[in-house]
């Protein structure tokens, strides 16, 4: 599965609703797929809900050094390629970061995103968090 902005804040905030279901999926699947936008784009998120910058670098840190977790690097061919979807799906409020992750589950044949993001679903993947 590819694990998304808001399926890595469920891992880490104990206090979400989603936190238990996200930690069993997570805990329950060979294939844990993220991007180094995510990992951007988790930082904002976090500094943006209050945590303190030294538990995201904490976690970041973790997710980094898991080797259980495969990081694809955005490279300018996987970013244009996204800002192309982005271009063909103008109704959708889509950011670049989902449209790199939408490419890069078609292009390893992914369909589930540990999300509780419904653009997923908009694009026909399969959300595993509400």
């Amino acid at each position: 599965m590819l694990v998304d902005t808001s399926g890595f804040f469920c891992l880490y905030d104990r206090s979400d609703l989603d936190h238990f279901a996200a930690l069993e999926l997570y805990e329950n699947t060979r294939i844990r797929l993220t991007t180094s936008y995510v990992l951007s784009e988790y930082v904002a998120l976090a500094e943006t809900r209050g945590v303190p910058r030294s538990e995201i670098v904490r976690f970041s840190s973790r997710v980094l050094s898991d080797n259980d977790v495969e990081i694809v690097w955005v490279d300018k061919d996987l970013h244009m390629n996204a800002v192309d979807l982005l271009a063909r799906r103008l109704d959708k409020s889509y950011s670049l970061c989902d449209a790199v992750s939408f490419i890069l589950m078609r292009e390893r044949g992914i369909s589930e995103a540990l999300t509780t993001d419904k653009h997923f679903e908009q694009e026909g993947f399969i959300r595993l968090l509400r």
